[in-house]
């Protein structure tokens, strides 16, 4: 009965990340492009720092580039990746070794046009502790082109290079999706074109 349960909660689950998807995909299209996009998680070591350098890579790939893009998180600031991470992170063509973990302080959140967080609880703590709107917030896991049980991309600090390799791999689908949308906003804006 009780794996029943569970297999009856995952379904629901992806039944309501496909509703998510599209939700945060079309609130995407519905705003201009950001000039600056802030990637936060707890620490600035693993997951924030990852997601903000491939996604500048992306943009900068598809010809998308002149966006701002910051990593920072909610705890200690001035630490390095942990070894597994950066050779995760090497292993999909981004370099962290001379990464150092920053502090969200208000004037980065407050500037920041889009912020991008990896939970649930990190968009509620923006939203109250930096008076932004839920709609600059977006939560990277709802992009997930794959179905998906939950909406956080799992924090893996003190987990094994196989979790550390599994969490990249969603941020990098995620980040995918987030770069298709932004490069088309601003294919539309040098178009002249306006965000239905």
């Amino acid at each position: 009965m009780a794996e029943l349960l569970r297999r009856l909660r995952r379904v629901r689950d992806r039944i309501r990340h496909r509703a998510r998807r599209r939700a945060a995909l079309a609130a995407l299209a519905a705003r201009r492009p950001p000039a600056s996009v802030l990637v936060l998680c707890n620490g600035n070591i693993f997951r924030s720092p990852f997601a903000a350098a491939l996604l500048q890579r992306e943009l900068e790939r598809r010809g998308a580039g002149g966006m701002s893009v910051e990593s920072a998180g909610f705890t200690a600031p001035g630490r390095a990746s942990p070894p597994h991470a950066i050779a995760a992170a090497a292993r999909h063509g981004i370099d962290l070794a001379g990464h150092s973990s920053q502090l969200v302080v208000a004037p980065l959140a407050r500037a920041a046009a889009l912020i991008v967080v990896m939970e649930e609880l990190q968009a509620r703590s923006i939203c109250e502790r930096f008076g932004r709107s839920t709609r600059d917030v977006l939560l990277l896991g709802d992009l997930d082109p794959l179905p998906a049980t939950s909406r956080a991309i799992e924090d893996p600090v003190e987990q094994d290079a196989e979790v550390c390799e599994r969490v990249y791999a969603r941020i990098e689908r995620c980040v995918g999706e987030l770069v298709r949308a932004l490069a088309r906003q601003q294919d539309w804006e040098r178009r002249g074109w306006r965000n239905a």
